[in-house]
C-alpha cells in the first residue's frame, strides 16, 4: 500500500507539471528516480500513463483517467494529514480517564486545572470509581489506581508521592467516647465510619504500621459509605472515626475541627500512577497529559 501511494502521488506530480525535471524539484528527489517511480507504476498497471518526448511529458488517456480517478482521494489523505500535523501545535480531543474519588479531587484535579487553560481544545472527563476498572472494556483512555493495584500489561506512569494514611474524629467524638491507644481498640471500644470498595462489597481495612509489620483491623460503627469524601464529613459531625489521607484531614485538624489518634501507627501506601495502553502513545493531547501529571 505504501509503495502504491508513493507511486500514484510521484505520477500525480509529474502529470500536472508536464515535467520530470520540475515534479523531481517539488518532491525534493531526483529526475532518474521519479522517473523510474512512473515506469514502476506503468509496470504494475501493464498500461502506459505518459507521453514523453524529448521537449514534453503529457498524460496518455488511461494517464487523465486515472488522475480523474485518483486525484480526489490522494487530495483527502493529503487535507488529514495536514490536520494531524496541525494538531501538534493546536491538540485537540477527549480524554476519558477514571479515578478513585481522592485521585480525582488531590491528584488529578489541582495539576489538569491550569492544563485546560493552556489547551482550550482539549476536554478530559473524570469517572470516579472505586473498582479496579478495565480501561479496555470501559472504553477510557486512562485510568488512576494507587501503585501495587495496576495490571502487569499495562504502561503505568507515577504521578503522585506515597500516601499517608491516619485515623481522625472530632473533639466532640473522642470527648464522649474517649482517645484511642493501639489500633485494636477500634474494633471493640470505638465506632468507625467505613467505606465500601465495590470490586468485591466489602469494607475498606484500615491498615497500620505496628513494630515493623502491617496489622489491618476492622470496626465497626453506625455508618457506611462509598464516598470517602462523606466519610469525612461524618467524622466533622461527629458520628465516629475515619480513616483517610492526611492531605484530605490536614486542614480541619489546623482549624481545630479534627484531632488525630494514633499517630505512631500510620501507615504509608504508594502513590498514584496513570496507566493506559500503548495506543495512546503516539497522540499529542494525551503525550501533553501525561507530561502535566507526570
Amino acid at each position: 500500500m505504501k509503495e502504491n501511494l508513493n507511486e500514484l502521488s510521484a505520477f500525480m506530480v509529474v502529470a500536472k507539471e508536464q515535467s520530470f525535471t520540475r515534479a523531481a524539484s517539488k518532491l525534493a528527489t531526483s529526475q532518474s528516480a521519479i522517473s523510474q517511480t512512473v515506469k514502476n507504476l506503468e509496470q504494475r498497471l501493464g498500461i502506459k500513463l505518459l507521453s514523453r518526448t524529448t521537449r514534453s511529458v503529457t498524460p496518455t488517456e488511461a494517464g487523465e483517467r486515472l488522475m480523474a480517478l485518483i486525484g480526489p482521494a490522494l487530495e483527502q489523505i493529503n487535507a488529514g494529514l495536514n490536520q494531524m500535523s496541525a494538531l501538534k501545535d493546536k491538540p485537540a480531543g477527549t480524554i476519558r480517564i477514571t479515578a478513585d474519588e481522592y485521585a480525582v479531587s488531590a491528584v488529578l484535579w489541582p495539576k489538569i486545572r491550569e492544563f485546560l487553560y493552556q489547551y482550550p481544545d482539549i476536554k478530559i472527563e473524570l469517572s470516579t470509581d472505586y473498582g479496579l476498572v478495565d480501561i479496555v472494556e470501559g472504553r477510557y483512555d486512562a485510568g488512576v489506581r494507587r501503585g501495587g493495584l495496576v495490571a502487569k500489561d499495562m504502561i503505568a506512569v507515577p504521578i503522585s508521592d506515597e500516601i499517608k494514611m491516619m485515623v481522625v474524629a472530632s473533639p466532640r467524638y473522642l470527648e464522649r467516647r474517649g482517645i484511642p491507644k493501639k489500633p485494636q481498640e477500634l474494633a471493640t471500644r470505638h465506632d468507625c465510619i467505613n467505606l465500601r470498595l465495590p470490586t468485591h462489597g466489602g469494607l475498606w481495612p484500615w491498615s497500620f504500621t505496628e513494630k515493623g509489620r502491617e496489622v489491618k483491623i476492622r470496626g465497626e460503627g453506625q455508618l457506611v459509605f462509598n464516598s470517602i469524601n462523606s466519610v469525612l464529613e461524618a467524622a466533622l459531625a461527629g458520628y465516629g472515626l475515619a480513616y483517610v489521607p492526611e492531605s484530605m484531614a490536614e486542614p480541619y485538624i489546623k482549624e481545630g475541627e479534627l484531632a488525630e489518634v494514633l499517630a505512631g501507627y500510620n501507615m504509608v501506601h504508594p502513590g498514584y500512577y496513570l496507566y493506559y495502553t500503548s495506543r495512546l502513545q503516539s497522540s499529542p493531547a494525551f503525550s501533553l497529559l501525561l507530561e502535566a501529571l507526570r
